[in-house]
């Protein structure tokens, strides 16, 4: 009996030094990975308890306190939403505190890289207190939540524009054939992928026999886009490229394969609904994955990019020298340390997460609470075609934009 209680102790210490060996081994640079990592925790439970929550809220008295009791569909997506909120007043909480942070001597730039067992610890008690809410609260922040997965989605627009625009300048710098021929293969492969796509999208979306319309419209939009951004793009006056126009043509046929497989799945125009169970759990695991690698995108841009992320003060927005000279080496090179720059905006990083976790609350919903029309499809309904839609509508606006913006406004840098 002592030794098995020797045995215990000494497992149990061993255990609390490896929680706390993880969490001080999370160094500044891969703290960012760390937000990302409790952002997918978020995200598993969130998915956890929309299966497994519904049971146990039906007899909490200040959630349930109905005349008639709700379905379970309404409390799963209580549950959701609820988790959501934890996780999203946690990071707005972060950008607040670290709106300001220009560089590393900020005492707040250690609470943005350090303190990971506190934040662990207030990130569950945040979520636990949500459970404890009336169910007003719940339901005004699921109606913010669709103008805040809106800003998300416009974010990540803005991001992979400068992403594509890099892209073309980097291989164009090269100056060598090698890298000319390798830009136009993966134009002419993204431009074949977009067509043949879209092909199959008046395949499934447009069956014969049916008045669809509306879907011929947003098919033949798309198709419209992907002309311009060549044209626009090939014009000589605009002096652009065509990798751009090509990557961006063939996202825009994504997101509108997107929004007509979220049609609700009685639509008659929806050529999905007969594989309507395979549909819901393959639309959970991509978007949540789509999410996920969203969000990890926008964190690691966040170190580079140097339009929208990198404040005034940062390396890549400009240099920073050391204001006064120090007598010795080792204080002059621990003032230079801790006097460098952010590389990025602290407080923009958390504000992605936090319109992340109104994304991904309404990505598990379907964008609405009203779930009874899809049943227990995810990401399924009108209010998720339309957002897609418009999205899709807004990256080409944008991209239409940056390349004729310097035309039009030639006093202007862009």
């Amino acid at each position: 009996m002592w030794a098995a209680s020797c045995l215990a102790s000494c497992c149990a210490a061993c255990a609390c030094d490896a929680c706390r060996t993880v969490v001080s081994g999370i160094s500044r640079r891969s703290a960012r990975i760390a937000y990302c990592g409790l952002f997918a925790l978020s995200l598993m439970v969130s998915w956890i308890l929309r299966e497994v929550a519904a049971p146990l809220m039906e007899k909490l008295p200040w959630i349930n306190h109905f005349h008639q009791t709700p379905n379970r569909e309404w409390f799963e997506t209580d549950a959701v939403l609820r988790v959501s909120l934890g996780n999203f007043l946690f990071f707005t909480i972060l950008a607040v505190i670290m709106v300001g942070v220009k560089n590393q001597k900020d005492p707040r730039d250690s609470v943005h890289h350090g303190g990971w067992m506190m934040k662990v610890i207030s990130w569950c008690i945040l979520v636990i207190l949500m459970f404890f809410l009336p169910n007003e609260i719940i339901s005004f922040y699921e109606s913010i939540s669709k103008f805040g997965s809106g800003l998300f989605l416009l974010v990540q627009v803005v991001l992979l524009l400068d992403f594509v625009h890099g892209w073309n300048d980097k291989w164009v710098g090269f100056d060598e054939q090698f890298w000319y021929v390798a830009l136009f293969v993966v134009s002419l492969v993204c431009y074949v992928g977009t067509f043949v796509f879209s092909g199959f999208l008046f395949y499934w979306f447009t069956p014969s026999g049916q008045d669809c319309g509306l879907n011929t419209f947003f098919i033949v939009m798309t198709l419209i886009f992907a002309f311009l951004f060549a044209i626009v793009a090939l014009h000589p006056a605009v002096n652009g490229s065509i990798l751009p126009a090509s990557v961006l043509s063939l996202y825009c046929v994504y997101l509108c394969y997107s929004a007509l497989a979220s049609e609700p799945r009685e639509y008659e125009c929806n050529g999905l609904h007969k594989h309507s169970k395979a549909v819901s759990t393959g639309t959970l695991t991509l978007g949540l994955i789509t999410t996920v690698l969203s969000v990890v995108y926008s964190a690691v841009r966040a170190g580079s990019s140097t339009t929208l992320l990198s404040p005034p003060s940062s390396p890549r927005a400009g240099s920073g020298k050391p204001l006064l000279p120090l007598d010795t080496k080792d204080e002059e090179k621990e003032e230079k340390e801790k006097s460098k720059p952010v590389s990025y905006s602290y407080s923009f990083f958390h504000l992605i997460f936090s319109l992340a976790s109104m994304y991904s609350a309404m990505l598990l919903t379907g964008w609405s609470t009203s779930v009874g029309e899809s049943g227990k499809l995810v990401d399924v309904g009108w209010p998720s075609v339309w957002v897609r839609i418009v999205t899709g509508w807004a990256t080409a606006a944008l991209f239409l934009w940056s390349l004729l913006a310097p035309i039009l406004f030639p006093e202007r840098e862009f």
